[in-house]
């Protein structure tokens, strides 16, 4: 961006980038009809090593046993795979008998139950977790954890400890522009086309990031944007016309009108700003986890600048060596349907504490059935972990055991709050920027 005032010329500040989306990315995968126990395979192999790796600073006196190797009041260490037995969970079966029963299906935003519990399996068996340290309404299914405790005479397993992964390693954030300040812009929930989204908010907050709304100080501070990120949800399409049958002209130009128009204003930003769009559960890509990026022709004028990057879900990215991790919503909106938690970003620190940024897949959360391993395993600790299309902006700074600081980003619906998310790279402290503009 170069803004000629009378006697100065402002610079856009640039970024070194890199993408890590090549562990999401299933272009070499090949579907020979696995099933998905495959990757609760891959996850629980990979976890039990990093566990056993952490138990001598934990418990070393204590051996390691199987499920199947329980002994009755012997204390011991096992490792394996929550599984959450819950009464109210959905199951296909009340699909296939709500018109034949009198009892009304659940209607409920959450499905806990005081009644739910908790089991742990391993490769040799299941066994009935018991104790008032395992609170069921804090876990999932599919995490896996180490227990310390014994088997009692009715054959379940009391709880005394609870060893997690813990947030993994992270990298020294670099000071190289300790006194320079670079911003990232985060942006979600767009869904353009839908009778919410007023379009005069979104190119308020496009004129502002290029640099064209306000004075020389409102473009000084625009010239520090280097990246924006648009975290899903970028398009609602006409869902009545989606019903199978063939389209008639005047329908399918219906249907690309809300992604035309998205092409154009994501053409004023990369003209300037780089730019990185993420898919969400409503966009015109695959249903399953990870998503695959936005097919380049659906962006026939953002695609020609190579500012332009169409994206994962999950994404993962470094920006001048500060790692960035983030997903568009599905793994925490589904979380918060089976687990409980004071607000979402308690939900994000457990998946870290977890090591794992969509635990409930492929339970609850549809994923691609991997058979050798398990890409939503998180290696590296993030320096900030995001999540889009959340009812509200929430932001709190977090530190590991080891150190590690982690920012943890809510990003709100941009059509429900007109509202975006503003890092600053130089101390991962956040603001929000709001645009409401009624006609």
């Amino acid at each position: 961006m170069e803004i000629d005032g009378d006697n100065t010329t402002i610079h856009r500040k640039q970024s070194s980038y890199k993408s890590l989306d090549e562990i999401f990315m299933i272009d070499n995968e090949v579907y020979r009809g696995q099933q998905y126990s495959q990757i609760y395979f891959a996850r629980l192999h990979l976890m039990r090593t990093l566990l056993y790796s952490l138990l001598p600073s934990w418990k070393p006196h204590l051996p390691v046993c199987t499920v199947l190797g329980l002994e009755e009041e012997k204390k011991c260490i096992i490792v394996g795979t929550i599984f959450k037995h819950m009464k109210l969970k959905p199951t296909i079966l009340d699909e296939y008998s709500k018109d034949r029963s009198g009892s009304p299906l659940v209607q409920t935003h959450n499905f806990i139950h005081s009644d739910d519990f908790l089991a742990l399996e391993d490769d040799s068996g299941r066994v009935k977790l018991h104790g008032t340290l395992l609170s069921p309404s804090e876990y999932a299914t599919g995490i896996v954890v180490a227990l310390h405790g014994k088997e009692t005479g009715t054959g379940d397993f009391l709880v005394e400890d609870i060893l997690e992964a813990g947030f993994p390693h992270q990298i020294e954030r670099p000071l190289s522009f300790a006194d320079v300040d670079k911003f990232v812009v985060f942006v979600s929930g767009l869904s353009i086309g839908s009778s919410s989204a007023n379009p005069l908010n979104f190119q308020l907050l496009v004129d502002h990031i290029t640099g064209h709304l306000g004075d020389e100080q409102e473009q000084a501070i625009a010239a520090k944007y280097v990246k924006v990120v648009i975290a899903g949800n970028s398009v609602e399409l006409p869902r009545g016309l989606l019903n199978g049958q063939n389209l008639g002209s005047k329908d399918q130009s219906r249907l690309s009108e809300p992604i035309k128009e998205l092409d154009i204003i994501l053409t004023q930003i990369v003209a300037g700003v780089p730019l990185d769009i993420m898919p969400g559960a409503k966009d015109p890509a695959n249903f399953s986890l990870p998503q695959q990026p936005l097919h380049r022709c659906l962006f026939p004028g953002s695609r020609t600048y190579n500012t332009f990057r169409s994206c994962t879900n999950p994404h993962s990215f470094e920006l001048d060596d500060v790692r960035f991790l983030g997903t568009s919503g599905q793994n925490i909106d589904d979380l918060a349907k089976y687990s409980d938690a004071k607000c979402r970003l308690e939900f994000m620190e457990r998946t870290l504490r977890w090591r794992h940024i969509a635990p409930t897949a492929p339970n609850t959360l549809g994923c691609y059935p991997f058979t050798d391993r398990d890409p939503f395993f998180i290696e590296t600790c993030p320096h900030v972990y995001f999540v889009g299309n959340q009812d509200e902006y929430e932001s709190s700074s977090i530190q590991g055991a080891e150190g590690q600081v982690v920012r943890l980003i809510s990003i709100p619906s941009f059509a429900e709050t007109a509202t975006a998310v503003v890092l600053n790279l130089r101390n991962l402290e956040c603001h929000t920027l709001s645009f409401k503009a009624d006609f």
